[in-house]
C-alpha cells in the first residue's frame, strides 16, 4: 500500500465478505480506488474498459454486490454497460463515478448513485457501504423506477 494512503481496519470490515467490480480507465484512480477498497475489506475485481468488465461479470456475475464505474470509459461508456448488467441482474448495485457535472445532473435526474471526481476516500467509503446495506429489493424498486422514467 503507499505510504500517502493509509486506512485503519475496523473490526467489522475484517470479516466483510463483499464483492465490488470496478470499472476505471485511469490506472492511477483505478488502483488508488482498489487499495481504498481492499482496505476496507472488500473483495474487488477491476477492469480498465467496458470488454474487461464483460468478461469479468460473465464469469463472476453471481458473486458482484456493486459496480462501481467511471461514466467515461473506452469504447462501451458506464451507462451502457451498467444497464447491459442489470438486464441479467436488476437488483444490481451500481455506483457511477464522473468528473463532469453535466452527467451528475443527469445521473441525479435518473434516481442513480454517483459520486464526482475527485473524491476522498471517507466519502466513497460512506457511499459505498450505504449502498451495500441497502436491501436488494429496495435497489430492485429503483431499478424499475428507473426503467419507467426513462420509458415514459
Amino acid at each position: 500500500m503507499n505510504d500517502f494512503l493509509h486506512i485503519e481496519k475496523v473490526a467489522a470490515w475484517e470479516d466483510r465478505v463483499e464483492t465490488v467490480l470496478l470499472v476505471e480507465d485511469e490506472a492511477f484512480v483505478r488502483n488508488v480506488t482498489l487499495e481504498i477498497l481492499q482496505a476496507a475489506g472488500y473483495r474487488v475485481l477491476t477492469a480498465g474498459d467496458g470488454v474487461s468488465a464483460k468478461r469479468l461479470y460473465e464469469e463472476f456475475g453471481r458473486e458482484v454486490d456493486l459496480v462501481l464505474t467511471d461514466m467515461i470509459l473506452p469504447g462501451e461508456n458506464g451507462g451502457e454497460m451498467a444497464a447491459r448488467m442489470r438486464r441479467q441482474n436488476p437488483g444490481l448495485r451500481v455506483l457511477f463515478v464522473t468528473g463532469y457535472v453535466d452527467q451528475i445532473v443527469v445521473l441525479k435526474d435518473a434516481g442513480e448513485e454517483y459520486l464526482l471526481k475527485p473524491f476522498c476516500s471517507e466519502v466513497l467509503l460512506r457511499k459505498v457501504t450505504e449502498l451495500m446495506d441497502e436491501p436488494r429489493v429496495q435497489a430492485e424498486e429503483r431499478e424499475s423506477v428507473m426503467r419507467a422514467c426513462v420509458v415514459a
